[in-house]
């Protein structure tokens, strides 16, 4: 197995591992929780692409963000749709937006 898959394969393990967060989790919370083992604390990428300010995730829709995070994207994005609620999703969107504006 090469170093990438293994790292994949591990971090895509930890995210499913970490259960869902509570409800009434901030966004930045619930980054914490699901997201920052792929796109890094400061949203720099990794594992995961960069989300942050000065990445393409800049240029997409705030409605495109959440379906990627409600449906997850081929095979190394996974899907959040039964371990997030709209509501979540949205304060997750509000967390990357707010932190791409710096």
């Amino acid at each position: 197995m090469s170093h990438h898959v293994l790292v994949l394969f591990v971090a895509i393990c930890l995210a499913g591992c970490s259960g869902a967060p509570p409800e009434d989790a901030t966004g930045q919370q619930i980054y914490s929780q699901l997201c920052v083992s792929c796109h890094s604390r400061d949203l720099g990428g990794g594992v995961g692409p960069a989300l942050g300010s000065g990445s393409a995730a800049v240029d997409l829709s705030d409605e495109v963000i959440a379906r990627t995070i409600r449906q997850g994207r081929g095979s190394g994005m996974p899907a959040f749709d039964h371990t997030l609620s709209d509501a979540q999703i949205s304060r997750l969107v509000e967390f990357i937006r707010e932190r791409q504006a710096g």
